[in-house]
């Protein structure tokens, strides 16, 4: 069954944290927890089991910061491949009988887009579109889009996806105590936005 089929009748569970069981497993201060697919994957596979193993649906691969930004091309391309493969060999793992995806976890940038920032709109598009790509490449089920306190980098993350692939796509937005977005828009101007943009579902996190 495809994840947009299971969504229509069933509640999904998405899995939890990554980087605080990495720090507790021993990743230091300023290190890519996203190297860590390759240096440590029997780390990385037994999280994303465990997850399964205690009913989620959906893991996450470990790949919130990959982008082109923070790595070239090829590195990009090894560290997705090989977070994949380990959210892959986690599901083979895991005896348990529920349904089970693997969703391409993508967070932001980690540079402010104009007029707060130096990055364009399309530039980020370009950044978002090539994780995206290899994430269909390597064979996730869905995207999930997550952390976004900024409703201009929101979009441009969608749009990536959109031009990209025909996944499902999840969109969770990150905001502040006063309920709005750090670039101001509230909850209810995120969902038009991501409503009128094809997002599969709307959320919120941290």
């Amino acid at each position: 069954m495809n994840f947009s089929d299971y969504l229509k009748n069933n509640i999904v569970y998405l899995d939890g944290g990554m980087g605080t069981l990495l720090q507790v497993g021993g990743l230091k201060p300023g290190e890519h927890p996203e190297k860590w697919n390759i240096s440590h994957p029997e780390v990385i596979t037994n999280i994303h089991k465990s997850y399964y193993d205690s009913g989620s649906n959906v893991v996450c691969t470990n790949t919130f910061g990959a982008n082109s930004l923070k790595f070239n091309d090829e590195e990009l391309e090894e560290i997705i491949k090989a977070a994949i493969g380990n959210a892959k060999k986690a599901k083979e793992l895991s005896n348990t009988t529920h349904e089970k995806f693997i969703a391409l976890d993508i967070g932001p940038t980690g540079k402010l887009l104009k007029p707060l920032g130096d990055l364009d709109f399309e530039d980020a598009v370009t950044v978002f579109s090539k994780t995206v790509k290899l994430g269909v490449k390597y064979g996730v089920d869905l995207i999930l889009i997550e952390t976004m306190n900024d409703s201009y980098e929101t979009k441009a993350a969608l749009l990536a996806v959109k031009e990209n692939c025909g996944l499902p796509v999840l969109v969770s937005n990150a905001y502040n105590e006063d309920g709005k977005l750090m670039t101001g828009a509230s909850p209810a101007a995120m969902v038009a936005l991501l409503e009128g943009m094809g997002a599969t579902a709307i959320g919120a996190n941290c």
